[in-house]
């Protein structure tokens, strides 16, 4: 064979140098098409606020005390205090409450929750969290745990324990220091008092803690042994949070988590199927642009269902306008229906009907499944 000369040699080796450079920048480029999209965070400024995280917390920007900006970035895992103008006296209330829950709040309740429980039927209430901290503002970072007699899911509770975790600067609780108090394997300081519109049990932490995993039960039950609740209350929500006098940007809420279990055992894992004991007739009347669902739900099970919440998924273009003989909440994507206060309980054997009028768009379809208190149900 005939050797090419040394400039063609040279220019054949440039030429498959490109061709290899191209074909990585293509093998590249095809990976990240590929690659799904990162989940865009949600930043939050209006004053009362909310988004959803991990399709079951809720994350509120709830500014109250002050009309200074506030803004909350929510991520995948729990939220940020992005903006935070402004300064309120520390002889009085904080400015607001940046804070993600599990429960309801002032009828926003959070997806597939299992709140409003009764005490007593509560077996534990696991809860973690992981706080993110800055040295340049007055807060506290505290938890929110509210107790009603009432399975309530709208409005003040008539308790409230708050968990500080951390304090900065010269703020204190409401009330006034009634002594110490082991919970949870901790030493705490305890306050009591009321703030007008209920009362308040507060446990602060003599050092700051940025992490932890406890039973929110072990804070229940100090509360109802001090006589401020009863084991017939109702646990409506565990939220967690800033309470920011002065600045705040910067603080985080790096991760949350809190379930509730019922019985005497561990609850069913709200992701996998568990033994029916309900049954759910869903019967609708749609007209153009419009319908109303007429919704009948059985107890079939042998103990009463106290404070019941039935869970389930609107189909795309469906929301909710009103309803009636129970609160439904959000108006669209995965709602929760909750009883009021004349029909909180589903006796053994017994049913209660709700119903709610909406509008939707497109083919109209029903829910693909129920759960009641976080067990699956049958569908008549």
């Amino acid at each position: 064979m005939r050797t090419p000369p040394p400039q063609v040699r040279s220019l054949r080796g440039l030429l498959s140098a490109l061709i290899a450079t191209l074909a990585s920048f293509a093998a590249v480029a095809a990976l990240v098409a590929a690659a799904p999209p990162a989940q865009a965070d949600t930043t939050i400024c209006e004053p009362f606020g909310t988004t959803t995280i991990q399709g079951r917390y809720v994350v509120q920007n709830n500014r109250w005390g002050s009309s200074a900006t506030q803004c909350v970035t929510a991520t995948d895992s729990g939220f940020r205090v992005a903006q935070a103008d402004g300064s309120v006296p520390t002889n009085g209330a904080p400015k607001s409450y940046p804070s993600v829950f599990n429960g309801c709040h002032y009828t926003t309740c959070s997806p597939g929750t299992s709140l409003p429980a009764r005490l007593n039927t509560v077996s534990s209430a696991p809860s973690s969290i992981s706080y993110g901290f800055v040295g340049d503002a007055v807060y506290n970072a505290s938890y929110d745990i509210w107790l009603d007699p009432t399975p309530r899911t709208d409005g003040v509770n008539q308790t409230e324990i708050m968990i500080w975790f951390n304090r900065v600067g010269p703020i204190q609780p409401i009330g006034s220091p009634v002594g110490t108090a082991t919970v949870g394997g901790r030493t705490w300081e305890v306050w009591s008092g009321g703030n007008g519109s209920n009362d308040v049990l507060s446990f602060v932490a003599p050092s700051a803690i940025s992490s932890w995993s406890f039973d929110v039960m072990d804070f229940v039950r100090a509360t109802v042994a001090r006589g401020l609740a009863g084991n017939d209350w109702y646990l409506t929500s565990v939220q967690a949070g800033f309470e920011p006098w002065q600045n705040g940007a910067g603080l985080a809420v790096n991760s949350f988590s809190s379930t509730v279990q019922t019985g005497t055992g561990p609850g069913p894992d709200p992701g996998e199927p568990g033994e029916a004991a309900c049954e759910v007739s869903y019967g609708t009347n749609v007209w153009q642009n419009g319908f109303t669902a007429d919704v009948t739900v059985t107890n079939t099970a042998t103990a009463p269902v106290d404070g019941w919440r039935l869970a389930f998924t609107l189909p795309s273009g469906q929301r909710i306008t009103n309803a009636w003989n129970a609160s439904v909440t959000p108006s669209s994507g995965a709602v929760t229906a909750t009883g009021v206060a004349h029909n909180a309980r589903i006796a053994p054997g017994g049913s209660l009907s709700f119903g709610f009028q909406g509008t939707h768009g497109g083919t109209f379809a029903e829910p693909d499944g129920f759960r009641l208190n976080d067990a699956a149900c049958t569908t008549a």
